[in-house]
């Protein structure tokens, strides 16, 4: 039994597993797991539900499942996500400032651009953006918004470049960082993500494995330190002839350093330039005494 998080991201790599089995694809996202149906058509064991991988205890649970042999979690936004303008994660064309992944959640990037104190607003970009503009950013939100309530992208995006010097905005767009920053802080994307690793691991039949895909440097920092607990280290002093701090591993880390995209998968995708990959192989819980 195979498991994916994010199942309209991964659909092209779904088509290719084997008919044996059954495929439980979560997304958050209703028109991904419809994009996702259309896709496997064919496929006859495929489970699609709507809901969070932070969740994925309770929704194996719900469908009365308790191991799987393999996870797939294909974290942040997709490609689908950002070629619908009309959803707003994008900085590039004009739609109201949405990006939520799960429409039917009531906050939305309108709601945090406009509600949120100036403090708040240059913690979060400057937090979930690495955005060193983001106190400079948060003050001219402010300032604008006192005329008229933001609504749309090109409205932030115009806002953004009026607050980062030109001499600055040569390395991408001036926008980026902080648009990743408010879509992570909309769809709450990395606050549960450490213990939704731990978790993904423990649901896991033994020589299972996880694997994780990341796009961003905060994203992957969670995923490497929650693989690192999980696998679990001896804390006894090296004199000791034998473990006395029991500490618990769940398995072992198969990637000590992340797998990168090839570069003829740059060339053909080149928004995989950023997608780092680390795996993870469950094995029985030991003893340590």
């Amino acid at each position: 039994m195979e498991l994916c998080g994010g199942a309209g991201h991964s659909a092209e790599i779904l088509k290719r597993l084997s008919s044996k089995g059954l495929l439980i694809g979560i997304d958050r996202d209703e028109d991904a797991l419809e994009a996702a149906r259309k896709k496997l058509i064919n496929y006859k064991n495929v489970k699609y539900i709507h809901g969070n991988h932070d969740e994925i205890d309770k929704i194996l649970l719900d469908i009365g499942i308790d191991k799987v042999d393999g996870i797939l979690l294909d974290l942040g936004v997709s490609s689908y996500q950002l070629d619908e303008k009309e959803r707003g994660f994008s900085y590039l064309g004009n739609a109201t400032l949405d990006m939520r992944m799960d429409k039917s959640q009531d906050i939305t990037a309108e709601d945090i651009v406009n509600d949120y104190t100036e403090e708040k607003l240059a913690d979060i970009i400057y937090k979930y953006g690495e955005e060193k503009f983001s106190r400079s950013i948060a003050k001219n939100i402010c300032i604008y918004r006192k005329e008229k309530r933001i609504e749309t992208t090109d409205e932030l995006v115009e806002i953004i470049k009026k607050s980062i010097p030109l001499s600055k905005q040569n390395n991408g767009h001036p926008a980026k960082k902080t648009f990743q920053a408010i879509r992570i802080e909309v769809n709450n994307e990395l606050e549960p993500l450490y213990n939704t690793i731990l978790k993904s691991i423990q649901t896991l039949n033994e020589n299972g494995r996880l694997a994780v895909i990341t796009f961003h440097s905060l994203e992957d920092r969670a995923v490497k330190e929650a693989f690192i607990q999980a696998e679990g280290r001896c804390t006894c002093p090296k004199d000791l002839p034998y473990c006395v701090c029991n500490y618990k591993s769940y398995g072992k880390i198969l990637t000590k350093k992340p797998i990168l995209p090839s570069e003829d998968e740059q060339k053909e995708n080149s928004r995989s330039k950023s997608a780092k990959l680390r795996i993870f192989e469950r094995k029985e819980v030991k003893n340590n005494l």
